[in-house]
């Protein structure tokens, strides 16, 4: 019920789709982290799909960087969600069996220090001249965008 409510509250929020460099799709909300990453995972589940692995980004670039020597915080928290498609991905390498390195697909979710934005990003599809594999990219983008909607 609590998870419920959270996605309600979370869908009444404003949410942007931000200008972002050339490899990344960034949106951006407000919320309370945790409710943020739980919404995403919630969008990712809800599409009959499976996250493989969570990669907690914050958290590594934390404890790693006091054996850098560097401890400025770039993330308050930062979680990279993977996770994939059978249908889209078969789609992908059958139109080009070394589509392979864009599988799994991830969604990230983070907040920076100073900052009240929760951020949702995921990496935009590479341009390919290949008609299918521009299709199957496309669907996959799509897919993406539909799951951070969803969460927000």
């Amino acid at each position: 019920m609590k998870r419920l409510f959270a996605l309600c509250a979370l869908l009444c929020l404003p949410f942007s789709a931000l200008a972002a460099e050339g490899y990344t799709v960034l949106f951006k909300t407000q919320g309370v982290f945790q409710d943020v990453r739980d919404s995403v995972t919630m969008a990712i589940e809800g599409k009959g799909l499976k996250i493989t692995h969570t990669n907690m980004i914050a958290d590594m670039l934390e404890r790693t960087g006091k054996d850098l020597g560097t401890t400025r915080p770039i993330y308050e928290y930062g979680e990279q969600m993977e996770f994939c498609s059978a249908t889209i991905s078969r789609r992908m390498m059958e139109a080009d069996p070394h589509a392979m390195v864009l599988c799994p697909y991830s969604v990230s979710v983070y907040k920076i220090p100073g900052d009240p934005a929760i951020y949702l990003a995921f990496r935009k599809p590479p341009a390919t001249g290949n008609p299918a594999l521009k299709r199957a990219l496309a669907d996959v983008e799509k897919l993406l965008t539909e799951i951070v909607k969803d969460a927000m």
